[in-house]
């Protein structure tokens, strides 16, 4: 996939580092036959004095760091019953605290210049939860709550980050989908909504799913929700108005967590 989005990035006039421990001096050499300009890095993410050295390269590559896309991953799939604790902070390093060391190295950059796309790769394992998942869920799921926060941080800078959510055929999936779906998920189905969210007219806070040829955005929202007055606070009546405070027929989308305690004390003064 990200193969995919550096071409479709490059065939747009972006110069383009390509990361990547393995393959990254293959696309590169794609690139520049196809005309385009990329030089490659093998720098491990979980390493932030090696993101720090990817920036560097960027800058020296082309003077200005306007796009990131975080994209590292790993899978070590096993029920939660079985999964060793090794495993478990392998994948949150890759997936999360290698976003959080590439963020964090272009981020000064893009607040010097007051403009800036980021986009980090999330998952339906994170939104939804999967099976034997436990670790890419968590990850997954962490790396939305790092664009959430980034996002209202980076809005009046000039900075706008969103989130991808795809489902696509990989080297993570290739063992588990028949050849028919695979060939249907091919990254090239991914990579029009990801330059999409990284583009100029990028919107901010989003997730978009994207398999396919298939596109839709993935929202977290709330119900009305309830007051119960003091003397009704217990949870007998909780559980009482259970159907009332998980009425989804009114819903809200919040901005932020001040943004809900906002609404709930709204909510309480109205009562």
């Amino acid at each position: 996939m990200g193969r995919a989005h550096a071409l479709a990035l490059a065939e747009r006039g972006a110069h383009v580092v390509v990361n990547d421990m393995g393959g990254a001096e293959e696309v590169v050499q794609e690139i520049r036959s196809l005309g385009g300009s990329a030089v490659a890095d093998s720098s491990d993410v979980t390493d932030p004095e090696a993101a720090g050295a990817l920036a560097a390269l960027a800058l020296e590559h082309s003077g200005r760091i306007e796009i990131l896309i975080n994209n590292a991953g790993i899978l070590r799939d096993k029920s939660f019953a079985k999964m060793d604790l090794s495993d478990f902070r392998k994948v949150l390093d890759v997936h999360l605290m290698g976003s959080v060391h590439c963020t964090q190295a272009v981020w000064p950059h893009m607040l010097e210049q007051r403009y800036g796309r980021l986009l980090m790769t999330t998952s339906a394992s994170g939104i939804y939860g999967n099976f034997g998942q436990a670790n890419y869920g968590a990850a997954k799921a962490a790396v939305v709550g790092l664009m959430n926060v980034l996002a209202i941080e980076g809005e009046r800078k000039g900075i706008r980050v969103n989130a991808l959510a795809p489902t696509a055929a990989t080297q993570m999936t290739e063992d588990l989908l028949d050849a028919e779906t695979l060939a249907a998920l091919a990254p090239d189905t991914i990579s029009p909504g990801a330059l999409h969210l990284v583009s100029e007219h990028a919107p901010t806070k989003t997730i978009l799913g994207a398999g396919a040829g298939v596109f839709a955005v993935s929202q977290m929202s709330e119900s009305r929700g309830i007051y119960l007055p003091k003397a009704e606070r217990t949870p007998e009546m909780v559980a009482a108005r259970w159907e009332k405070i998980t009425d989804m027929r009114e819903t809200t989308v919040t901005g932020s967590a001040f943004d809900q305690t906002h609404r709930y004390t709204a909510l309480a003064a109205q009562a």
